[in-house]
C-alpha cells in the first residue's frame, strides 16, 4: 500500500508544471497573443503538446517512482531530489515566463537552463536506477524541439 501512494505521489508532483502550465496556456488574452504569433512549420497542433506532455509528465514521475524505491545507493538520493524539484520548477517557470508574461528571449533561456538541469537529472538518476534515467530521455529530447519551437517564435517575431 505505502508503493501505491508513494507511485500516486511521484505522478502528481510530476504533473505540478503542467498544472502551472494550464493557469497560463493560450485562452483569453494569452490565446490572442500567441495565435498572432508566427511560428515554425514544425509547429504541432494544439492537442499534440498536450498529449505530448502527459505522456512525459508520467514517465517522470514513474522515474521519481523508481529512484524514492530504490533500495540501494541512498547517499545519492538528495542530490536527485533537488534535480528533480529544480527541474520541475524551471518546467513551470517556462510556462509563466512565456505565456503569462509573453517573453519568448526569456522562455528560450528558461528551455535551455531546464535542458541543462534534465541531463544532470538523467545522469543523477542512471547512478540510482538505470531505468528511471533512461525514462528521462525522451523529455530531453522533447525539451530540445521545445527549444527549437520557442527560438523560431523569437526569431520569427
Amino acid at each position: 500500500m505505502k508503493k501505491f501512494f508513494l507511485f500516486v505521489f511521484s505522478i502528481v508532483v510530476s504533473f505540478l508544471p503542467g498544472i502551472v502550465g494550464a493557469v497560463f496556456s493560450p485562452n483569453g488574452p494569452s490565446d490572442l497573443w500567441y495565435n498572432a504569433l508566427i511560428k515554425s512549420s514544425l509547429n504541432p497542433a494544439g492537442w499534440v503538446f498536450g498529449v505530448a506532455w502527459a505522456i512525459l509528465y508520467i514517465l517522470l514521475g514513474i522515474a521519481l517512482f523508481l529512484v524514492i524505491t530504490d533500495k540501494e545507493k541512498k547517499n545519492k538520493k538528495t542530490l536527485a531530489y533537488w534535480l528533480f524539484a529544480i527541474n520541475i520548477f524551471f518546467n513551470a517557470l517556462w510556462s509563466y515566463l512565456f505565456f503569462g508574461l509573453q517573453m519568448i528571449g526569456a522562455g528560450v533561456i528558461s528551455v535551455a537552463v531546464l535542458i541543462f538541469i534534465s541531463i544532470w537529472l538523467m545522469r543523477s538518476f542512471l547512478k540510482i536506477n538505470k531505468t528511471s534515467g533512461y525514462l528521462i530521455l525522451p523529455y530531453i529530447i522533447w525539451l530540445f524541439f521545445a527549444l527549437y519551437l520557442n527560438g523560431m517564435i523569437y526569431y520569427l517575431n
